[in-house]
């Protein structure tokens, strides 16, 4: 007998036959804290498992409705300063996320870095960004500090 992979919860085995057979177990509903924070280009469609999609940019994005986002939590963006030095620079990206780490810490922002806690507790966010390298944002950043926080 071997395990295959199946839709999640159901286990399954193969069969000698080579027939996937699924068990069934009682499920049990649990009650625990979501770390599901995701990052995205707020120019991209909404997908329904984004949840809660809160805009991380000091500007807001050309050409982008009110409509698309459903928060604008600009105050957790980088200063301008920040913003303007790192220029999306790659090289700059290690010195950038210790400096927008440390803007973090700043008494004004803890509002509303409580606040995206209190989302990610309560389902699915998605941070959304209009850089092109997500992987070097702010917004990846911020989602990195989010699940840690958690």
């Amino acid at each position: 007998m071997h395990l295959v992979a199946n839709r999640p919860g159901l286990p399954a085995r193969l069969t000698s036959g080579g027939q996937v057979r699924t068990t069934s177990f009682p499920t049990v509903d649990v009650m625990t804290a979501t770390t599901e924070v995701q990052v995205r280009r707020v120019y991209e469609r909404p997908e329904p498992a984004d949840g809660r999609r809160v805009l991380v940019d000091r500007l807001w994005p050309r050409g982008v409705a009110k409509t698309a986002v459903d928060e604008w939590a600009k105050v957790v963006a980088p200063s301008t300063e920040l913003r303007q030095w790192y220029g999306h620079d790659v090289a700059k990206f290690p010195a950038f996320r210790e400096r927008y780490l440390a803007e973090l810490a700043e008494p004004e922002r803890s509002e509303a870095l409580d606040h995206l806690r209190d989302l990610s507790r309560s389902g699915p966010v998605t941070l959304l960004t209009a850089t092109r390298d997500v992987e070097h944002s702010q917004a990846a950043v911020l989602a990195e500090w989010l699940r840690r926080t958690l």
